[in-house]
């Protein structure tokens, strides 16, 4: 393997990455701040799921990853004789030591404590002595691993309100499933009557092959499956889809059911509330990183918080 190294002003960052990836043969790409650990260095913010603010910053370090010295050669080549390539410079063109990429790739996600006895274990670590219940969870392309804080907070919830709630858990919705993770988190909890639904097909067969290796049944399908009232409803996405879902995700709570809700920034908190206050009354349950996790239970007598 060989590595090419460029300096890259920002104006040319999105341009240089796709021509290496799509037209180059580059195996990767990367982007980092050129004067990261200097008094210039700048933050690069973006809300997941959305597109960067910028793509790049003011200087720019892209490297990109090829399997033969000619081919990294080559790119480099063809990238310097474009007219448009006025402050693109070469820094480095190196071999790349030989890696166990997977046993890399593995070391770098350990198990995650969700509780002392609550624990997202891959499959290819031990379970920690301490834990209960555990969810064998390995990253794939869906989103909900349990590394993120939206996901360990609604984890969290579900297993600091089982002993007291779940009897009454005779049907849950996981709205936006991803990976399963909190549907399967909510069926080792004592859930019965799962619904877990996306609108990505691949999140759905994650996560029927995820419940299947957790040994836990539900119901996995595109969000048209979700149907009627259920004393737990989930939903771990985004701020703006959350908003625009308030109407559906409240018709799905039953008379004394809980709404919990991830995904939102600390500075949404009162965009969210104005926005499900028609039919439920939010409140903040927990935060972690800038994060919150919000929730509401429906009235028994009047159907409204």
């Amino acid at each position: 393997m060989h590595e090419l190294v460029l300096h890259v002003p920002e104006a040319l960052v999105e341009t240089v990455s796709e021509a290496l990836a799509d037209e180059l043969d580059a195996l990767s790409v990367s982007v980092e701040d050129a004067d990261a650990g200097t008094a210039a260095e700048q933050a690069l913010f973006g809300e997941p799921g959305l597109p960067a603010p910028r793509p790049g910053w003011e200087h720019s370090t892209l490297t990109a990853l090829f399997e033969t010295e000619a081919a990294a050669t080559e790119a480099v080549t063809l990238l310097l004789a474009q007219d448009w390539s006025t402050g693109l410079k070469v820094a480095a063109l190196r071999e790349v030591a030989e890696q166990d990429w997977v046993r890399l790739t593995q070391s770098q996600f350990a198990p995650v404590e969700i509780t002392p006895t609550f624990w997202i274990v891959p499959s290819w670590h031990e379970a920690p002595a301490a834990a209960e219940r555990v969810i064998r969870l390995d990253p794939g392309l869906a989103f909900g691993t349990g590394t993120h804080p939206t996901t360990r907070m609604c984890l969290r919830w579900i297993a600091r309100h089982a002993a007291g709630t779940s009897p009454g858990w005779a049907r849950v919705l996981d709205y936006g499933c991803g990976s399963g993770i909190l549907a399967i988190g909510a069926a080792l909890h004592g859930a019965r009557g799962v619904d877990a639904v996306d609108i990505d097909d691949a999140a759905v067969e994650s996560t029927q092959a995820n419940a299947a290796a957790n040994g836990v049944t539900l119901n996995a399908g595109r969000p048209e499956a979700a149907s009627g009232a259920y004393p737990l409803v989930l939903a771990n996405i985004l701020a703006t889809p959350l908003k625009l879902l308030a109407p559906l995700l409240c018709g799905h709570v039953a008379a004394g059911g809980d709404l919990v809700l991830a995904g939102i920034l600390e500075r949404q908190a009162d965009e969210l509330k104005a926005a499900y206050a028609p039919w439920l009354a939010l409140e903040v349950s927990d935060s972690e990183d800038g994060w919150i996790l919000m929730t509401a239970r429906k009235d028994h007598a009047s159907g409204v918080a």
